[in-house]
């Protein structure tokens, strides 16, 4: 008997689906070291600081905790969690509001996956959002933005996205600080699009994984203007520095515990609960106090500066590229040097980014991975290569008013400062 081909046994709808990008390029980045080459690693956005002190203490002090936990998450981290949506966002919730999973892309899998209604992602967007709603077999609505709004949505158009016909429940995706871009939306911004959602009765999904990387420390949730349609995503893995450890959590409003307890289902059926030890870190991580405020006002410092001299590099060498608000990311487009670039045979997204990986070993990700046309020469530059040990070591002793400068940058962030001259240098060369 013939053997069936191997693509009978996949469903149609996922035949070729590629590893995450983010995922994919770290996993690149790291071959072609181990080859020898010089890779400036800007492609993977992970936290480059280390997890805080305390939370790595109440890590080791629950290492031994072996139980499974509550589907929904350990109750005294759910609490914690709910205590600090009321400090951060200025809205009441209650552990009971809470669910607890390993890692915010598990959750908005599982939410993508309960719920009955269409998506819409406005561009550039994190890769995951489409890739989940593809695997599920669920379309979305793409809703691009414009350069001149730094690429955020404006409450206009997602008006004019809600005004058409639907009997459907719509769920909007909002990233802020965002990734790929490190915009954020401003307070009238945001009660602006508060009112549209709610005219709409649509649902938004506040992916908030970055609020705390707001550079000068001023995040606002939108939850704050349209609570009762508002979930809000969080976790640990930017803020905290512990990408690896893989906790997430979705914050709901009561209306909305129905959506809650369907994936609560699902996770039982699934991943069961998140990792015990990690949960009891966690407490102390939402918990807050001196000493994590000090860490995150470090950090922030050190992403602010690295940030605007990165921008302002690449602006000089023609590049348009906005000044980061938030996170640890930079939108760049190449799009004024389109004719020099078409010389070297670069005509895409895809092309530049491949070109910047062969030529001048920096990794980054094209535009088209979180949504903008291939044609549009843009990429997206995490600004994480560097020791963030070390460089929050040196900043605690510089008085807060004092700005970091270039030599600080230099001596503590070298391979992002070298990454950027390199792709300044590539650029300007005949």
């Amino acid at each position: 008997m013939a053997r069936k081909p191997p693509d009978t046994y996949i469903h149609s709808h996922l035949r070729g689906l590629r590893h995450s990008a983010t995922v994919a390029i770290s996993e690149h980045s790291h071959a072609l070291i181990a080859e020898g080459r010089r890779i400036y690693r800007l492609g993977l956005g992970q936290s480059p600081f280390p997890v805080p002190a305390p939370v790595v203490e109440a890590l080791r002090a629950h290492a031994a905790e072996k139980e499974y936990l509550p589907v929904r998450g350990l109750y005294e981290l759910r609490r914690a969690i709910a205590h600090y949506t009321e400090r951060k966002a200025g809205i009441d919730r209650t552990a009971e509001d809470v669910l607890v999973g390993p890692g915010a892309k598990p959750l908005a899998f599982l939410l993508q996956l309960v719920f009955r209604g269409d998506v819409i992602v406005p561009t550039p967007a994190w890769t995951s959002y489409a890739a989940q709603a593809r695997v599920i077999g669920r379309p979305v609505r793409w809703l691009h933005t414009r350069p001149e709004d730094h690429f955020m949505i404006t409450p206009e158009a997602l008006a004019a996205a809600l005004s058409e016909e639907s009997t459907r429940p719509r769920l909007v995706h909002l990233s802020y600080p965002n990734n790929p871009t490190g915009a954020t939306l401003k307070i009238d911004q945001l009660k602006a699009l508060a009112a549209v959602a709610r005219e709409h009765d649509a649902l938004v999904l506040s992916d908030e994984i970055y609020a705390e990387l707001h550079h000068k420390g001023k995040h606002v949730s939108i939850a704050r203007y349209y609570p009762e349609g508002t979930i809000i995503s969080t976790g640990l893995s930017k803020w905290c520095g512990a990408g690896g450890w893989r906790l997430g959590a979705f914050v709901f409003p009561e209306r909305l515990r129905g959506l809650l307890d369907s994936m609560s289902a699902v996770a039982s059926e699934t991943f069961t609960g998140t990792s015990a030890p990690i949960q009891y870190a966690a407490v102390r991580a939402f918990e807050g106090g001196e000493v994590m405020e000090r860490y995150l006002v470090n950090a922030r410092r050190i992403c602010s500066a690295l940030g605007r001299w990165c921008a302002r590099k690449l602006r000089g060498a023609g590049v348009e590229c906005p000044q980061p608000i938030g996170a640890f990311y930079l939108f760049a487009d190449f799009g004024p040097l389109r004719e020099r670039l078409a010389e070297r045979g670069i005509h895409s997204a895809r092309d530049l980014s491949a070109r910047l990986l062969s030529d001048v070993g920096v990794a980054t990700l094209p535009g088209s991975d979180f949504g903008r046309p291939d044609a549009e020469l843009t990429c997206r530059l995490a600004y994480v290569d560097f020791d963030g040990t070390k460089a929050l070591e040196a900043v605690d002793v510089i008085p807060q008013e004092q700005p970091l400068d270039h030599t600080f940058l230099k001596r503590h962030c070298r391979p992002v400062v070298s990454a950027i001259e390199a792709i300044a240098g590539w650029i300007e060369a005949p």
